[in-house]
């Protein structure tokens, strides 16, 4: 006879732990994929808000007016002279490196100790809903010029320009941006209530408007240029103890 055989079956649970932990393995790639992806997006908008930082930034650094001679032009009849000075005649550049700038965008603040006015470029016709009464783009700087110190309110709100240098010719009345090596000239009127009843400041004559403000010897000016990116530049002076007979005073610096 066959001797008795006697059968036992074995628990083998290794399989079991592999695809656990195959399981587990894959969880975890997952999971570094999501947070890896997370931080590219992250990085990604990071490095965008970086570089759009340094642009401005370097624009508030570079984009600089720079305020080199301020002239003053008192009114006149004949040969008399106002007692008060009633044109400002600003010579500004731009700083080295500066990025280009509009100017039809540049606030000019204006006070003499007890008015004040906030100036923007006479083809502005955002800041009070309209360009300057009789501004054209197309006219000479000169014609302008007359408009802003004979017409209504015009010089309490508006400044006008008049390029001296500009040697790619891209300075315009329309289009007044300035670029490295270019030098402007910036008119703001000054003429007090007494100065309106003169006939003329300088070449331009007609019936003068009063801008409120007084110039009268020994006033402290204040005025801040502030472009649309960049440092505001600052001019501040005291007209001289007396004008004499000059009918053009220099002012600053």
């Amino acid at each position: 006879m066959k001797a008795n055989r006697t059968l036992s079956m074995n628990k083998d649970t290794h399989a079991q732990v592999g695809i656990g932990t195959l399981i587990i393995f894959i969880a975890m790639v997952l999971v570094a994929a999501v947070a890896a992806a997370v931080l590219i997006q992250t990085s990604g908008i990071l490095q965008q808000k970086a570089q759009s930082t340094g642009k401005q930034s370097t624009q508030e650094v570079s984009s600089n007016l720079m305020i080199k001679n301020i002239e003053g032009v008192r009114a006149k009849t004949g040969t008399a002279l106002s007692s008060t000075i009633d044109l400002l005649k600003l010579q500004v550049a731009l700083n080295v490196g500066s990025s280009p700038v509009d100017v039809n965008q540049v606030v000019i603040s204006i006070t003499d100790g007890t008015i004040a006015h906030n100036l923007v470029y006479a083809g502005n016709s955002k800041s009070y809903g309209a360009v300057m009464t009789d501004f054209s783009a197309s006219a000479t700087a000169a014609t302008n010029l007359e408009k802003m110190l004979t017409v209504g309110t015009n010089p309490t709100q508006f400044y006008t320009v008049d390029r001296i240098r500009d040697e790619d010719s891209s300075f315009s009345q329309g289009n007044p941006v300035m670029n490295t090596g270019d030098l402007i000239t910036v008119y703001i009127s000054t003429t007090s209530t007494t100065a309106a009843a003169n006939t003329a400041i300088g070449s331009t004559t007609g019936d003068l408007q009063t801008s409120e403000l007084s110039l009268v010897p020994r006033t402290m000016v204040n005025i801040v240029l502030t472009p649309e990116s960049g440092a505001a530049t600052v001019a501040e002076f005291v007209t001289p103890s007396s004008y004499g007979v000059k009918e053009n005073v220099q002012l600053y610096p």
